[in-house]
């Protein structure tokens, strides 16, 4: 495999990782009580239209393609499941950008129509839960997509354990050591 091959495969897994993350905002947002949303936090960078949604959801998901092309090449020095290194990866980035969100209220252009998220611990925890969510799909996917080699081949049925009725032969099956 290339490392632009790997790359790309992270970048895809990034991606639907963003776009997980995006489609369960809603349910989160009820979970924690918090009515923060990323997409529209990015779309009204941009503009306070009809367009915002859209353009905040490719950010999104354009963010989310970066950062899995970068996990990809970093990912095979940490010798973790890929699940558990994804979210370690996601948790690290929460920590570090976190304190961003104090600019939010000074210069974002929505800024009056978005939560307060600095100091609310509610938001903190949702932020974690999507970053963790991000990270344990896009390790997965990425763990999955960039595993090397062939995918496994089925092994080969044994005649014994399958007769043209399709429902097997008793006798093997009795005499089957325990899997």
């Amino acid at each position: 495999m290339t490392i632009r091959a790997n790359l790309t495969r992270g970048a895809a897994a990034g991606a639907a990782a963003a776009a997980v993350w995006a489609a369960q905002q809603p349910l989160d947002m009820a979970v924690f009580g918090v009515e923060y949303d990323d997409v529209q936090l990015l779309g009204t960078l941009i503009t306070r239209g009809s367009w915002a949604r859209p353009l905040g959801l490719a950010l999104h998901v354009a963010n989310g393609a970066a950062f899995g092309a970068m996990y990809a090449a970093l990912a095979p020095r940490v010798e973790l499941p890929g699940w558990l290194r994804g979210t370690a990866a996601g948790l690290a980035e929460h920590l570090a950008s976190w304190p961003l969100t104090t600019a939010v209220v000074r210069v974002h252009p929505a800024r009056d129509e978005l939560p307060e998220l600095w100091g609310s611990g509610r938001a903190f925890a949702q932020a974690t839960w999507r970053h963790a969510l991000f990270g344990a799909v896009m390790g997965g996917l990425e763990a999955r997509w960039n595993a090397g080699g062939e995918p496994a081949t089925p092994p080969v049925p044994d005649e014994r354990a399958a007769q043209s009725n399709g429902h097997g032969n008793l006798e093997h099956a009795l005499s089957a050591p325990p899997a």
